[in-house]
């Protein structure tokens, strides 16, 4: 059976009236309960988490680094394209004096927030975080019934996760007060590198830079909407930035429920994909060549949210497979709309998966996939409508449905 992810639990302050609060690893929309207040978390890279501990203050502390990855992995190989969910936690500085990982105490245990105030010494990490993803890669590779061609890793939460020590002799969990197996001596911290981490977040207002309303969106959003002005923001390093937004219109009378999907340009090397009519015969799909398709130009379509792997990538392909020709207007649709949690960086991760999803016959594949290369050019988030049906989501001209229970169970990847 597979496991059920759980989302890290983390301890919070407003930043504006310092009530408390939990929030879940994939939080990003803040609104606290006491002040109203609704902010955007934001870090200058991954971010910094530690579990608190459990013993005397006068024991000196030290916090050991562990990588954090948790999203879906695709392998192309060639007879396919196979998929799997990871949630895995790796060392960030390479010692026999600690646990390899941070193993099942972050679904029991409440995290922080790294901060200034944290009293210890920090262990610099010395593995790049390559390192837990060429190991999830070999992951792949075991599953794999042939080689693997590319990876792919997409829809991704990057953490450091630091855990807290002590040295008594041996090495001590300061969260169990235990020693693990290890050597009975011989550990000595200066042969790991001591730095502070980067300290805390950054909080964006949500108010919208064109009009001043109030930006809406779900709690793990990445991108918010404002209903006024009819536009949509990313959050940045340096403040909110508007993006490319549209939709294809739909009669209100049938209450459609629109899902978000980014519509990619691309550049592709190693193949002649250039239109319409390339795509018909790189797929040798049973379509005939008619004039005018050699005008229309080719799009990748990906899922704006998350989702299990092998849904996100079924749904992605049979969209691009459509090609859709549908008006395509700019703006927000009128109806329910759904969060889009994946940004189009991280789409554009899927686009050699979608691809190889097409390429026939599949002998020869193995010569002429590694010889793409795919140059995202610009992305458009467009918003498509599906027909809400007792237990799917059902598009009306693409043979496609969409189950409403894993789009329920979406917001736990």
């Amino acid at each position: 059976m597979r496991r059920k992810t759980i989302d890290y639990l983390i301890d919070f302050q407003c930043p504006q009236c310092g009530a408390p609060a939990t929030l879940a690893e994939t939080d990003r929309l803040v609104t606290c309960a006491f002040c109203r207040v609704k902010s955007y978390l934001i870090s200058s890279g991954v971010f910094h988490y530690c579990f608190s501990p459990k013993t005397p203050p006068e024991k000196p502390l030290i916090y050991f680094p562990y990588w954090r990855f948790k999203g879906m992995g695709f392998a192309c190989t060639s007879v396919g394209v196979i998929n799997r969910f990871f949630d895995i936690s790796h060392q960030a500085a390479a010692s026999i004096y600690f646990p390899p990982n941070v193993g099942f105490r972050s679904q029991a245990l409440k995290l922080s927030f790294v901060t200034r105030e944290i009293e210890g010494q920090f262990i610099e990490p010395s593995i790049p975080v390559s390192t837990m993803m060429e190991g999830a890669a070999a992951r792949m590779k075991k599953n794999a019934r042939t080689g693997v061609l590319h990876n792919a890793f997409i829809g991704d939460t990057t953490s450091l996760i630091y855990s807290p020590f002590y040295v008594k002799g041996k090495v001590y969990d300061a969260i169990l007060n235990k020693a693990g197996p290890q050597p009975e001596s011989g550990f000595n911290i200066d042969a790991l590198k001591l730095n502070q981490p980067e300290w805390g977040i950054r909080f964006l207002p949500t108010l919208c830079p064109s009009c001043g309303w109030d930006l809406d969106g779900d709690r793990d959003a990445f991108v918010l909407i404002c209903k006024n002005c009819n536009t949509a923001w990313k959050p940045a390093k340096d403040g909110l930035k508007k993006i490319s937004l549209a939709c294809i219109p739909e009669k209100k009378d049938d209450n459609p429920v629109y899902l978000p999907f980014w519509k990619i340009t691309a550049k592709i090397d190693g193949i002649g994909l250039e239109n319409y009519a390339d795509f018909i015969r790189v797929a040798n799909l049973p379509k005939v060549v008619r004039e005018g398709m050699e005008k229309r130009r080719f799009y990748f379509w990906s899922l704006g949210f998350k989702m299990r792997p092998r849904t996100f990538l079924t749904v992605s392909s049979s969209v691009t497979g459509a090609q859709l020709e549908d008006k395509v207007v700019s703006g927000l649709p009128e109806g329910r709309i759904a969060a889009v949690n994946l940004p189009a960086e991280e789409a554009v991760q899927s686009l050699l998966p979608i691809l190889a999803q097409f390429l026939h016959p599949r002998e020869g594949l193995d010569s002429i996939l590694p010889k793409i290369s795919i140059h995202p050019k610009h992305a458009l988030l467009v918003y498509v409508p599906f027909s809400e049906k007792h237990h799917e989501l059902v598009h009306k001209k693409i043979p496609l449905a969409v189950n409403k229970n894993q789009l329920r169970l979406a917001s736990n990847l």
